[in-house]
């Protein structure tokens, strides 16, 4: 197992995490100097809040952590490629690597829909590597869909 494996299995843990709580099973990890500093999932139901994504959990984290809003020489690790909202923190915060498991066709902005962490006109850019255990992010949320529109169906009228 490389690396980016390694860290994406913590991030999968992380949305483990999530999926236990009813949230979509998505899971974030940062890493600086191949230390895991924070850790997120999604908090979006159980908090009410639009900013309750994982790679936000984890970007505040390691703020805090690195005691400083630049988390330059740091990799994020997450299991849905971020979308708008999430790539934009990214830039601010100006990680200089995304790691992600499954394309997001609906709102990924790291290469599916747009490619806002690589977009030019911005003053940083991320290296993105996509498709690390594609496969098994993948099957977690489709797994999580699956199961939510089955108890819906099964709710009586």
């Amino acid at each position: 197992m490389n690396k980016d494996e390694f860290y994406m299995k913590l991030a999968i843990d992380e949305a483990l995490k999530a999926e236990q709580l009813g949230e979509v099973p998505i899971g974030a990890v940062l890493v600086h100097n191949d230390q895991v500093i924070a850790k997120g999932y999604n908090l979006r139901e159980t908090k009410q809040t639009a900013l309750g994504h994982a790679e936000i959990s984890a970007i505040e984290e390691a703020c805090k952590v690195i005691e400083s809003w630049r988390l330059e020489e740091t990799t994020l690790y997450v299991t849905l490629e971020p979308c708008p909202m999430c790539a934009g923190a990214i830039i601010q915060s100006r990680i200089p690597r995304v790691v992600y498991g499954a394309r997001d066709p609906k709102a990924g902005c790291g290469g599916s829909i747009y490619n806002l962490l690589q977009e030019d006109r911005f003053n940083h850019r991320c290296e993105v590597v996509s498709g690390i255990l594609e496969e098994e992010c993948g099957r977690l949320l489709t797994d999580f869909f699956r199961e939510l529109r089955l108890r819906k169906k099964n709710l009586p009228s």
